[in-house]
């Protein structure tokens, strides 16, 4: 629950100030000042260091652009802070094994992953993206990402089929029991992960600061929020 209190501090605060603010409602074991530096770290990569400004189109309708972070897709707002809540989530629960994580795209979540995920300490990462099944843009994006950790593979088939062998390998002990032996465990950066989804819940608090900014609203007032889904 955020307060009326709560939304005067929110007010004073950048993107990413907030962000930790906000997160941290969620994230007590993690170090307060190190969740800040990593929100800085990671929003500072996006255009004006803003991960999700608001445009006007009429006095009651605004749209929340999310296309300006490293691969233009809205992800980016949770895959560049992912790898810290990962690397720093293991730590504090005593889990010492490299993370492998594997993800199955459509094409924006690949691409936004690799990104946020290359050269991160401790982790590594396998994205599968059906061969015919995304654009040339984004085959682009993942076929020519840089990063000593991260691996590619297209597949014969489409995403449903890449979400299924995902999640075999998953669910198969031996490969399971594989890892273990070589110190290392699966991870997923796909929306089954709590630290792919927390982020995302930034920027509804974030846009209702901004509509209390710019006098639109008041602290307190109710807003509709649309969401465009498939």
């Amino acid at each position: 629950q955020f307060s009326k209190e709560d939304f005067n501090k929110l007010l004073e605060m950048d993107y990413a100030e907030r962000a930790c603010f906000i997160l941290h409602r969620y994230l007590e074991e993690y170090d307060y000042n190190d969740l800040l530096n990593a929100c800085k770290k990671a929003y500072g990569k996006f255009e004006d260091s803003d991960p999700a400004p608001l445009v006007k189109l009429d006095d009651k309708t605004f749209i929340m652009e999310l296309f300006h972070g490293p691969t233009l897709a809205f992800k980016d707002v949770a895959l560049t802070l992912l790898p810290y809540l990962l690397r720093k989530g293991c730590d504090i629960s005593g889990v010492k094994q490299e993370v492998l994580i594997l993800v199955a795209t459509r094409g924006d979540t690949g691409k936004a992953a690799l990104e946020g995920n290359k050269d991160a300490q401790g982790i590594k990462i396998m994205v599968f993206y059906p061969n015919d099944g995304v654009s040339p843009m984004q085959k682009l994006q993942m076929t020519t990402q840089a990063g000593e950790n991260v691996a590619v593979c297209a597949i014969n088939g489409n995403f449903d089929d890449a979400q299924s062998g995902v999640k075999k390998i998953f669910t198969d002990k031996e490969v399971a029991a594989k890892l273990d032996e070589n110190g290392m465990m699966f991870s997923s950066a796909n929306s089954i992960n709590w630290g792919r989804l927390v982020p995302q819940i930034v920027y509804y608090i974030s846009a209702y600061c901004d509509l209390i900014e710019n006098g639109t609203i008041k602290n307190g007032d109710e807003i509709n929020v649309v969401v465009p889904t498939g």
